[in-house]
């Protein structure tokens, strides 16, 4: 697969938040060949980077590298013999582009003297990281959780620069219990005693212990609840299982270490040696902020002006961002006219399940990027209706019976 990784200085760069920055550095990945209509932008999620494909060493510290390798790829379900595939690490994030974690022109490092980004932050830069690689208008663009909202925010930004839009266990804007669970892990950040009000890149200790928390929710989040149960129950951890991950009450050597928390504890521990605690404050608070209908009445007008084609891809399982919502945003491109599937997915694995079965995220991905909502695959959902001539693809009737 040929690819190449590169930083696009991008200059000035003003952000919404009406603070600018000398120098944005966007770091970039793109696969494939561009011969000028067949590119596809992939937004990444919350925590990932720019790198998509082309690792498969299990060892490749989560969604930071190798994050959809299932999907993109030669012969895969976004085919980078046929696509060519590009992917920006956002504005803010800690995996190359300027972030809390960069120096500013006096060599200082920003930490939250950074300005507050948002997602459509993201979307411009990522523009202009395009504009720099020679792509006007995209085949497509595409992105799973926040990276899905991203993607929405082209449909409204750029209506004109691409043929297609694909959002992926995303929602228009996180619901209040989403935006709850967001609060307290930022809280868990900032109240760490190291965080030192973001001011730690060169003390010897950093608020790793409050950034291990805020992951753990995120984490919860993530999951369902029938898939936390199948994977771990009560079921005590094994007798190798290490306990001192976090500092524990006296009367815990009383109690069982459970398997849930040992996976827990695992998943932080790697997440802390990977990811930044100021960019994922800057992050999420980017997530929470974003409404796709800020600026406008309702979804339907913010999105009135795109005429392309949309693929809403949803799972049965994720309560983050839930069937529900999805079916009420295609409900507003339909009251604009605009073509749009929304693929169901029967899964128990919750939110995380577009980024771990590939097998039922990639077919109706392959056949919209070919044939748009008329794709044989986008229309195979849990809840076939051969009396279905709408043009979309059916939902799940259970969940939206009277």
């Amino acid at each position: 697969m040929k690819s190449e990784s590169g930083t696009a200085s991008l200059g000035r760069f003003d952000f919404a938040c009406g603070d600018e920055i000398e120098s944005l550095e966007v770091a970039y990945e793109a696969y494939g060949e561009f011969n000028g209509d067949n590119a596809v932008l992939l937004c990444h999620a919350l925590t990932g980077s720019q790198n998509v494909a082309g690792y498969t060493d299990e060892e490749t510290d989560g969604q930071a590298r190798a994050w959809w390798n299932d999907i993109v790829g030669p012969g895969k379900a976004i085919d980078t013999t046929e696509y060519y595939v590009v992917c920006a690490n956002v504005p803010g994030s800690c995996y190359g582009t300027t972030g809390p974690a960069s120096t500013d022109p006096e060599g200082e490092v920003y930490a939250t003297d950074f300005p507050p980004v948002t997602v459509q932050d993201w979307t411009r830069a990522q523009r202009q990281v395009l504009d720099t690689l020679g792509v006007g208008r995209l085949h497509a663009v595409a992105g799973g959780s926040v990276g899905g909202m991203n993607a929405l925010d082209w449909a409204r930004q750029y209506p004109d620069d691409a043929e297609c839009i694909i959002a992926v266990a995303a929602a228009p804007r996180l619901d209040a219990q989403s935006l709850a669970l967001d609060a307290i892990a930022r809280r868990a950040i900032t109240t760490d005693p190291n965080w030192n009000d973001g001011d730690y890149y060169d003390a010897e200790t950093t608020p790793t212990d409050g950034l291990a928390i805020a992951r753990q929710i995120g984490h919860v989040m993530y999951l369902s609840k029938s898939s936390m149960q199948q994977k771990f129950a009560r079921r005590a951890a094994g007798r190798d299982a290490r306990r001192d991950s976090f500092p524990v009450d006296p009367a815990a050597a009383f109690f069982p270490y459970r398997d849930v928390e040992s996976y827990l504890d695992y998943q932080a521990e790697k997440f802390v040696d990977r990811f930044d605690p100021n960019s994922y404050l800057y992050l999420t608070r980017a997530m929470d902020d974003y409404d796709l209908a800020e600026g406008y009445e309702d979804d339907a007008r913010a999105i009135a002006a795109f005429e392309g084609e949309t693929l809403l891809i949803s799972f049965t399982g994720d309560w983050h961002f839930t069937t529900e919502q999805s079916e009420a945003l295609a409900e507003a491109f339909r009251s604009v006219s605009t073509p749009v599937a929304h693929h169901v997915i029967e899964s128990d694995h919750g939110h995380d399940a577009f980024l771990v079965e590939p097998d039922k995220v990639g077919p109706p991905l392959r056949d919209f990027l070919a044939d748009g909502i008329n794709g044989r695959a986008v229309h195979d959902t849990a809840d076939s209706n051969a009396d279905n001539d709408s043009g979309f693809a059916p939902v799940h009737a259970s969940l939206f019976s009277q």
